[in-house]
């Protein structure tokens, strides 16, 4: 806004004491101040008011007129309420300088100057930026890329002064500003704890953008972008569209302001979405591999496919890496009794059952399972600390049935046995369990009450030759992930070469009446005597049978130990010098 305009508002008591030739500075912002200096707090453009209780004498006025100019301010207003009239050599010194000189009148509040000034400020620079976004949309749909997101969040910094991050689907950052001064990002915690609550707001269909107050006591406003290449079914698009998180309460936002952030939201939509049509080329890449490996083709044609495809997923790479499997389902219509430890019969009928119920369609469901499975993956292969949308350009991802599928390459691995006897770590490759440490909880919100993802890994294989077992295997975990109670759940390789991999399938009334059978009666003597035999029975399978070291450990006489070990065999009528029996204590306390 102009300075000649507060003079046409006479509801706020200015009177122009000098500098009518200047009343075309532009007024940036409006700061009251009785500081002898306030150079510190001025960054130019300011309409500076002050009730002149910094002036002690006459000279005072030239000092204080002198670091004003210097700063650039757009002119000076003094209020007549302390010393009514405006003193002559204030008068004199703005003159000299070329410093428009406003007198306020005694019943004319400082705050009313102050509110006017920032609405005709901020209604100023937001049509300003919205006319920059609309150019700068126009560019990106009709041409090269206009420099991505960070142009986008540079104006809402510079233009209204609105710090403000995109995010993934899981909290990783995908990009912030980059001018000077912006505020620190939210920590990772801070970020998985607002994609939470954004993947939340979409699966309940809640209207955005979403205020939340985080653990760090800051209050972010959440607008979700929406991807144009996916449909309108939400179970599509809920784990997958990134979110623009704005370090800034929307709740008193005026329309205006809030058209603005959704203009932003669509224009980053934009250079999404060409992103996201980059990644045809490595899923073309990554479904012919699959098939040529699910068809039994030869291993020198898979190879050969391959091949191509190591110098797409790894620029530079130079060679055939080794590569990993990585299997994902998301199911919809997941019931609670399938959440949380049906067996694997009852948890299938349940998540069948619950999506009959909602008029959802197996095939359909499948259809949109494998599609945010196949998103997913493309996120949760990116190392959750590295920020950037270009990250995920190196993950190939299928999708076949009612899963996706990744192929995993890793890059210079080590052959062979390390020097401590076993696999170098290195070639071990990625963890089941460690791809859903920085995303589990975000996702859960995302697919809480209905939807349930599951992972598996396969280990590292150094050919085509191990690419079909190496899926049959992630394939494997991916079901005894399944097996397990919860939202979210994986399992690797590691995990296929232990009892533990037998136990999620046995049947719930099985578990219960074999447990019961040989525990009850020794938690029904430790309640009534409070003899600790449970605690004893786990101790005893723990030292592997061996008196000593575990009476050393429960601090017990070793004829103490002796009496309890008796007593479980009395009341179970086992023997725990038998391997046979020492195995189904062993069990029963695991299914426990």
């Amino acid at each position: 806004m102009r300075l000649r305009a507060l003079l046409e508002n006479d509801t706020l008591g200015l009177r122009l004491l000098g500098g009518a030739s200047e009343l075309d500075r532009t007024v940036r912002g409006v700061m009251t101040t009785d500081l002898r200096d306030p150079s510190r707090y001025l960054s130019g453009g300011e309409l500076v008011l002050t009730g002149l209780a910094w002036r002690r004498e006459p000279e005072d006025s030239e000092r204080f007129v002198r670091i004003l100019a210097a700063a650039g301010v757009a002119g000076l207003a003094a209020g007549e309420a302390e010393l009514g009239a405006v003193p002559e050599d204030l008068v004199l010194a703005c003159g000299r300088h070329r410093l428009p000189l406003f007198s306020v009148v005694e019943d004319v509040a400082f705050a009313t100057i102050t509110e006017h000034v920032v609405r005709q400020v901020s209604g100023e620079r937001a049509g300003d930026l919205a006319a920059v976004v609309d150019r700068h949309r126009r560019l990106m749909t009709s041409g090269p890329a206009g420099g991505g997101p960070e142009v986008a969040l540079d104006l809402l910094r510079s233009d209204l002064d609105l710090t403000a991050w995109v995010l993934s689907p899981t909290g990783r950052r995908i990009a912030g500003p980059t001018a000077a001064g912006a505020a620190a990002e939210p920590p990772a915690a801070v970020r998985a704890q607002l994609a939470g609550e954004h993947l939340a707001a979409q699966h309940d269909g809640r209207r955005g953008p979403h205020r939340m107050t985080a653990a760090d006591g800051m209050t972010y406003s959440l607008f979700p972008i929406h991807s144009g290449e996916t449909g309108d079914e939400v179970r599509e698009t809920v784990l997958s569209d990134w979110l623009l998180v704005v370090g800034a309460d929307a709740d008193e936002w005026p329309e205006e302001r809030l058209d603005l952030l959704y203009g932003v939201t669509q224009l980053i939509a934009v250079e999404r979405d060409r992103r996201n049509a980059s990644r045809t080329v490595r899923r073309r890449l990554a479904q012919e591999v699959l098939e040529l490996v699910q068809t039994g083709a030869p291993p020198a044609e898979i190879a050969a496919r391959l091949r191509v495809a190591a110098p797409v997923l790894l620029p530079g790479l130079g060679t055939a890496p080794h590569w990993q499997v990585v299997v994902a389902r998301v199911e919809w219509g997941v019931t609670a009794e399938a959440e949380h430890g049906a067996d694997g019969g009852a948890r299938e009928s349940a998540v069948r059952d619950g999506a009959a119920r909602e008029g959802f369609t197996r095939d359909g469901g499948a259809v949109l399972g494998a599609r945010a499975a196949q998103s997913l993956l493309e996120e949760i292969l990116v190392d959750p600390a590295a920020p950037g949308p270009e990250l995920s350009d190196r993950i190939a991802v299928a999708h076949t049935g009612e899963e996706a599928v990744a192929l995993v390459p890793l890059p210079a691995l080590t052959d062979g046995p390390s020097e401590g006897g076993g696999m170098d770590h290195a070639a071990e490759g990625l963890y089941a369990d460690a791809l859903l440490t920085a995303v589990r909880e975000p996702l859960s919100r995302g697919l809480d009450g209905d939807g349930r993802l599951t992972l598996g890994v396969s280990a590292a294989v150094h050919s085509a030759d191990g690419l079909r077992g190496a899926l049959e295997e992630a394939r494997h975990a991916r079901r005894v992930a399944a097996a397990r109670p919860g939202r979210v759940c994986a399992a690797g390789h590691q995990e296929l070469a232990s009892h533990v991999l037998l136990l999620p399938f046995v049947p719930d009334d099985v578990r219960r009446a074999f447990t019961a059978r040989l525990l009850d009666p020794l938690r029904e003597y430790d309640r009534r005597h409070r003899a600790e035999l449970i605690p004893t029975l786990e101790a005893f399978l723990d030292c592997d049978g061996s008196w000593t070291r575990c009476a050393s450990r429960l601090h017990l006489h070793v004829n103490t130990l002796r009496y309890r070990i008796g007593r479980i065999e009395q009341l179970t009528g086992r023997e725990l010098s038998r391997l046979e029996d020492k195995l189904d204590f062993f069990l029963a306390l695991r299914m426990s």
